[in-house]
């Protein structure tokens, strides 16, 4: 895949019109000049066009030759987030199909959440519920991530580790579970180059230092294997492979190995035509050299999970060092490289004609069971947690005593197993045997082992204690809905009482928080259908009454927390006020139906009778006298402190401070003509600043005593009547 930055429109289009028609190359270009207009006037961090990163999104798509409706969506992929472009927009525009992909991959930064893990988990959880009804979906996504990880360079070196480490943790596994290693191999070098630069950047020079060496021990062996296949007429792609980044990096950090320790850096490629020449080149090269025990892999005869299909062996080489030799038809490199996405339903009638679509279908059933983890797991956080332990987690392969193999998260007990297979097989388990000999049911399975579940139509179903011992999310849903189904009166009844239990011990009665609307919104949260349904998943253990509790009551305890914050504040201004009475200066304003408060004007805006006014309270200071326009005091969170105040009556004898701001062109004698002018309106000045640029503007800061607004409007007319002179305003600090 190409790993150019600059992909433009002509060169995508290009390369689409190799697979695409005339009809689905006017779709994309549609799709692109909409993307293009939404995006006007918007810029990356970098500083180029936004428009750049859907299309470089796109580029990677039409390298998947992925289908013109996947194009589209990575073409449109932020403008429902980043623009006014709404989602019945684009279904108008072109289609529901491309709608619900956008969906599928926009974030909800419109919601509040109580912390951005939380809400990255919920954009987590949207998109791999969208991603379960269309996998299109995901990749986009991946192929957005992969040019952001492509141009990470331009953000804050804390971002660009975050955006690295949600990298490895989220969408690195996903291409791999997909098969898609083009984009997995990338995300996870670049990722690593961002989190570890000292290791990154010094397994590159090691490499470096030993690449004549390598290539010279793969041209060697290359040539010995095409010399034997010619004698055997056996058509071949050799190669050499050069392992990558991260791969050596997991390998130094997980086995404790310095780099000169790593030997299997040496890998060749085979391609070949058939499925039988696979296994002719596999007795070839152990002809040649002797195989290394316990390391050949047959995937062909059994695939992985993510359709990855080769025959894997390591032999010694010619140089007594061990050598990696991966053999496959060229369908299945096609498939090794891309994954899902190279028997996607568009390309059907080229991929999926031998297997039908059904069978492409039951490969992946581990993907639509994220729709049932959706509908049991009711915390986003919670989902997340049970992605990363069943589909990203190291893996473990076991059989079935009829020799199935049977994939499950490292670390997964009989009950994991049993529940894999079938519900009623789990929840009827009394026992399990692995290899033959009864184990217990916390036993952790390993590689190759035979698990024979034993059950008994007489059990009582599971226990309470079957929650702790097994690993899957897939085993502790079904676990759970038994315990749902059997004591639904029951749970219901506990669920409340806990519930009612938490809101006490928050210091909130019960009846203020559980009226219709407040538990129809908490229920819909969790998308409980109804209240009785919240509480008997509490009552089972589905979710906590804490979380149910603190979801009921927060609107009550922020307004709470509101006024015992703004009473606690009018208090201790009452306090000081009380302790200052007898040193208090008069500031000529009035607090409406508040004595002995306090009062001060702030120097941010200078207030002087005249102007419109606002009070607000301060914490230890009384209250802070503002102008109405003053920016200081026009937040949301401010305007909760506000408080009505008005100027005394007769406040001629009093005068206040005012910060004037003057600019005009730097001339001889300015200075002294503005002073002279303040002066002949008999108005003090305490403070004077002046400065100029380079294209001599001259900008004049002075501090004036005046009366009230009037007084203050007659020096801005005098001064300005100064020849030269641009403005005169009135500043806030």
């Amino acid at each position: 895949m190409a790993k150019s930055d600059n992909v433009t429109i002509d060169n995508l289009i290009e390369r689409a019109k190799v697979y695409l028609t005339e009809e689905d190359i006017a779709f994309i270009e549609r799709a692109y000049q909409f993307a293009d207009y939404a995006h006007r006037d918007q810029y990356r961090k970098s500083g180029e066009a936004y428009i750049i990163h859907p299309v470089q999104v796109a580029g990677i798509l039409v390298d998947l030759k992925m289908d013109p409706v996947t194009i589209a969506g990575g073409f449109l992929h932020d403008v429902v987030e980043d623009t006014d472009v709404t989602l019945e927009d684009l279904e108008k525009e072109f289609s529901k199909e491309v709608a619900m992909l956008v969906d599928g991959v926009t974030k909800l930064g419109k919601i509040k959440y109580k912390s951005k893990e939380a809400q990255q988990a919920e954009n987590h959880r949207k998109m791999f519920v969208a991603m379960a009804k269309d996998i299109r979906v995901i990749l986009i996504k991946l192929a957005d991530r992969l040019h952001n990880m492509r141009t990470l360079k331009h953000l804050p070196p804390e971002k660009q580790r975050l955006k690295a480490n949600e990298t490895l943790e989220i969408f690195s596994p996903l291409a791999h579970r997909l098969g898609i290693s083009t984009i997995k191999w990338e995300l996870e070098d670049t990722a690593l180059r961002y989190l570890n630069p000292q290791q990154y950047y010094r397994i590159v020079q090691l490499m470096k230092q030993k690449r004549n060496q390598r290539e010279t021990n793969i041209e060697e062996v290359i040539s010995e294997v095409n010399k034997q296949l010619k004698e055997v007429n056996i058509e071949a792609d050799l190669s050499g492979r050069p392992k990558h980044l991260y791969s050596i990096y997991r390998k130094m950090v997980k086995q404790n190995k310095q780099f000169n320790e790593i030997y299997d850096l040496l890998a060749v490629r085979v391609i070949v035509d058939s499925i039988k020449d696979c296994y002719a080149v596999l007795g070839i090269i152990h002809t040649c050299w002797k195989p290394m025990p316990g390391r050949f892999k047959d995937y062909i005869a059994m695939p992985k999970p993510n359709l990855y299909q080769s025959l894997h062996t390591t032999v010694i080489g010619p140089k007594g060092d061990p050598l990696e030799v991966q053999i496959r038809t060229k369908e299945m490199h096609e498939i090794a490289e891309y994954g899902i996405a190279a028997h996607w339903a568009y390309k059907e009638g080229k991929q999926l004609n031998k297997g039908g679509k059904k069978s492409f279908e039951e490969k992946l059933t581990w993907f639509r069971e994220i729709l049932e983890w959706q509908n049991e797991t009711h915390d986003a956080e919670e989902f997340i947690e049970s992605l990363k332990i069943d589909l990203f987690s190291d893996m473990v392969y076991v059989f079935t005593p009829k020799g199935d193999v049977i994939e499950l998260p490292s670390g997964s007990v009989p009950l994991d197993f049993a529940y894999r297979i079938h519900t009623e097989i789990g929840n009827q388990t009394i026992g399990a045997k692995i290899n033959g000999k009864m184990e217990p049911l916390d036993y952790q399975l390993k590689n190759g082992d035979i698990v024979e579940v034993m059950t008994s139509k007489h059990s009582y179903g599971p226990s309470q204690d079957w929650l702790k011992i097994t690993q899957t999310s897939q085993a502790k849903n079904k676990i759970r809905q038994f315990f749902k189904k059997q004591k639904r009166d029951e749970n219901i009844a506990k669920g409340k009482e806990l519930v009612d239990k938490e809101i006490r011990a928050l210091g909130i009665e019960p009846k203020e928080v559980l009226t219709e609307d407040n538990l129809s919104r908490v229920y819909e949260r969790f998308n409980f259908v109804n209240e009785e349904d919240l509480y008997a998943a509490v009552g089972y253990q589905g979710i906590t009454a804490a979380l149910i509790a603190t979801r009921l009551t927060d609107k009550i305890r922020q307004q709470r927390e509101k006024d015992q914050d703004m009473a606690q504040t009018i208090q201790e201004v009452n306090n000081e006020a009380k302790a200052k009475q007898q040193h208090k200066k008069d500031s000529g304003v009035i607090v409406e139906g508040i004595d002995n408060l306090l009062v001060r004007l702030s120097r941010c805006c200078n207030p002087v009778p005249g102007d419109t006014i606002v009070g607000y309270i301060t914490k230890g200071r009384g209250v802070s006298v503002h102008r109405l326009d003053c920016p200081n005091v026009q937040t949301e969170e401010a305007k909760e402190r506000h408080l009505h105040v008005e100027w005394e009556k007769n406040q001629y004898q009093k005068q206040y401070h005012v910060d004037l701001e003057i600019s005009g062109y730097d001339r001889r004698g300015l200075l002294n003509e503005v002073l002279q002018a303040v002066n002949e309106t008999k108005t003090n000045i305490t403070h004077v600043n002046g400065k100029s640029d380079r294209n001599r503007i001259a900008v004049i800061q002075i501090t004036i005593l005046i009366y009230n607004t009037e007084h203050l409007r007659k020096i801005v007319d005098r001064i300005k009547q100064i020849k030269e002179i641009y403005t005169v305003t009135r500043t806030v600090q």
